[in-house]
């Protein structure tokens, strides 16, 4: 099976067959998106509350949580998906993402910039030879409520324009009233579409309701050919929690040792400080092991996250938290 950044094939026929080995996988037997929800357990809703409140009392030492929040910005996709965004924000947004501290340069850059469809030329050019990725919303994005074939037709395109990375969003109406075919056979057909671009898969678990359809929902995406599971576009409240990312990533970790298939996570939306950002690093680390602890399966969708990041960077190495006016207004 192909790793979570390997390039997805472009023939479909081949796409079809991968997810149907996966489904197969899973079933143990020929089997529909039906019968792959229904071999799906159930979770322990009472277990993962408790684990994450256990998880969240994890100190880490000085060291350690240099390296934690240095991480955390290596594996930041920055982000900006707004109404009235414009090129100047986006490069704006772009020069920060090469360079998020100007007056330290060991901070290091972030994974990836996210921006709509029609503002990927302005972020491919502004990071040119920087090796950040640009992604790119997809499919209807935030409520994927429109035709399939304009959610195609919005994938081509995203990545024709220099998308790297797509994230689309899946048919939560459809989830919700049993069609899972229909949410399967979507997220095929835009990993198909995305050609070379790498396929992050949003849940919006705010709109799941469970936490037994958030983990059906995260082994129906990876079964259909998702490189990355994501949580939220960002625009639903709830957004990320710890608890549903323990729920993603335990079906990750159910998921690679079913089909050996390797899976990334990207926990998106309220996530905005520091310490934050180390809980779901602990989290991550205890669930899946150090082989996660890389960008390549790993993102935090964020805005505002990243300053505070540095300036808890800052006040690690001086003692003192920076003024309000060090870091820029995003």
């Amino acid at each position: 099976m192909s790793r979570a950044l390997d390039a997805p094939t472009t023939d479909r026929a081949h796409a079809d067959a991968e997810a149907a080995a996966l489904v197969r996988a899973w079933v143990g037997r020929d089997g529909s998106p039906r019968m792959l929800i229904d071999r799906i357990g159930g979770v322990d809703q009472v277990g993962v509350v408790e684990r994450v409140g256990a998880l969240r009392t994890r100190s880490i030492k000085k060291a350690s949580k240099d390296w934690a929040l240095r991480m955390a910005i290596r594996m930041m996709d920055l982000t900006t998906l707004e109404g009235k965004d414009t090129p100047g924000k986006v490069r704006g947004l772009c020069a920060k993402a090469i360079r998020p501290d100007p007056g330290d340069p060991s901070i290091p850059s972030v994974a990836a910039v996210c921006v709509y469809p029609a503002l990927v030329p302005v972020a491919k050019e502004a990071l040119a030879r920087t090796g950040i990725r640009v992604a790119s919303v997809a499919t209807g994005f935030p409520s994927g409520q429109t035709f399939t074939d304009i959610k195609l037709a919005e994938t081509r395109a995203a990545v024709a324009a220099g998308a790297d990375e797509v994230d689309m969003v899946i048919d939560r109406g459809a989830f919700l009233a049993g069609d899972y075919a229909t949410v399967f056979d979507e997220i095929v057909a835009v990993k198909e579409a995305s050609g070379p671009a790498h396929l992050k898969v949003i849940l919006e678990t705010g709109e799941l309701e469970t936490f037994d359809n958030v983990r059906r929902a995260s082994i129906l995406a990876m079964a259909a050919g998702a490189d990355f599971i994501k949580t939220s576009t960002g625009k639903v409240s709830p957004a990320a929690t710890l608890p549903v990312t323990l729920v993603m990533l335990e079906a990750i970790r159910d998921f690679h040792r079913r089909t050996g298939r390797i899976v990334g996570m990207k926990p998106a939306g309220g996530i905005r400080t520091a310490k934050e950002a180390v809980q779901y690093l602990v989290v991550l680390y205890e669930t899946l092991g150090p082989r996660w602890m890389t960008p390549d399966l790993f993102r935090f969708g964020a805005s505002s996250l990243l300053n505070d990041v540095i300036q808890q960077l800052h006040k690690e190495r001086s003692g003192r938290y920076d003024g309000p006016d060090y870091v820029t207004l995003d």
